[in-house]
C-alpha cells in the first residue's frame, strides 16, 4: 500500500525543523552525559577492582608520561558530566513538582545550568590541581 503522493516533508518534526534553543541543548546533553557517566562509572569500577586485587601495575601507564594528560582530560570530562547531570537533575525535580515549565524561564534556567556545571567543574579541578584540598 504505497501512497501516490510524494511529500518531501518529514512525518514528524526533526532537529532540522526546529530552531535551536538552550532547553533543546540541555535535553540532548542530559542524555549524552548520562551515557558518559555510565562509561565513566564502568571504567572507574574496573580501575578500583584492579587496585583491590593488586594489579595496579597494569594500569600505572595511565598516570605516567603523555598518557597522564589523556587520563586527566577524561577525568575532567567525567567531572563535567557529573556536574551537569546533577544541576539538570535539580531542574527535573522542580519539573516533577509541576514548576518551571514556562518557555522563557526554562531557557534561562538551561543557560544557568550550563554555566553552573562549567563553573563547578572549573572550581573542582582548580582546587584539585593546585593542591587546595590537601
Amino acid at each position: 500500500m504505497t501512497s501516490e503522493t510524494s511529500d518531501p516533508r518529514p512525518l514528524s518534526p526533526h532537529l532540522q525543523v526546529w530552531r535551536w534553543h538552550a532547553t533543546m541543548l540541555t535535553s540532548i546533553l542530559h542524555r549524552v552525559t548520562g551515557i558518559g557517566l555510565y562509561i565513566g562509572a564502568a571504567a572507574l569500577t574496573v580501575w578500583l577492582v584492579m587496585l583491590a586485587t593488586g594489579t595496579n601495575g597494569s594500569v600505572s601507564f595511565l598516570f605516567e608520561g603523555a598518557m597522564a594528560w589523556v587520563t586527566r582530560a577524561g577525568l575532567i570530562v567525567l567531572t563535567a558530566c557529573v556536574a551537569f547531570h546533577w544541576f539538570n537533575g535539580l531542574r527535573f525535580l522542580f519539573w516533577d513538582a509541576g514548576k518551571g515549565f514556562d518557555p522563557k524561564g526554562s531557557s534561562q534556567r538551561s543557560v544557568v545550568i550550563l554555566i553552573a556545571a562549567f563553573l563547578a567543574t572549573g572550581i573542582v579541578w582548580t582546587i584539585f590541581l593546585t593542591g587546595g584540598a590537601a
